[in-house]
């Protein structure tokens, strides 16, 4: 059985998924891009504030599914610039624990919705 995971405090589905599905104890996370939900606003122009708001995003979802961080078990992130990588992974960094950091694959696509810069999803367990 699945539930759906949606909140206000997270940028609206702009096609037919959710934010995120829980089946059992296991969040499927939709990719978050770098969306104001309240504002609706495309943060761009600067990777670090792109990524520091798809990160907020996908708290938002988590904490909507009584979740954190550290129930997080894998991301993926997808950049349109591998040369960014650094200054994403520092901000993404900020957010786990060196020791328990879920697994995780980076990589550079051609383009991502709304041509942003950064997408990243996540599945976490409870």
């Amino acid at each position: 059985m699945k539930k759906i995971i949606n909140t206000e405090n997270a940028p609206a589905p702009i096609g037919p998924y959710n934010q995120a599905i829980l089946s059992g104890n296991t969040l499927y996370i939709s990719g978050q891009i770098p969306l104001n939900p309240k504002t609706g606003e495309l943060i761009s122009g600067d990777i670090k504030k792109e990524t520091e708001q798809s990160m907020k995003n996908l708290e938002a979802i988590l904490t909507e599914a009584d979740m954190t961080f550290e129930n997080v078990v894998k991301s993926s992130i997808f950049l349109s610039d591998m040369n960014q990588f650094s200054q994403v992974n520092e901000i993404y960094g900020a957010y786990f624990n060196a020791e328990t950091a879920p697994a995780r694959e980076t990589v550079e696509v051609a383009n991502l919705p709304k041509f942003v810069n950064v997408e990243i999803s996540m599945i976490a367990v409870k």
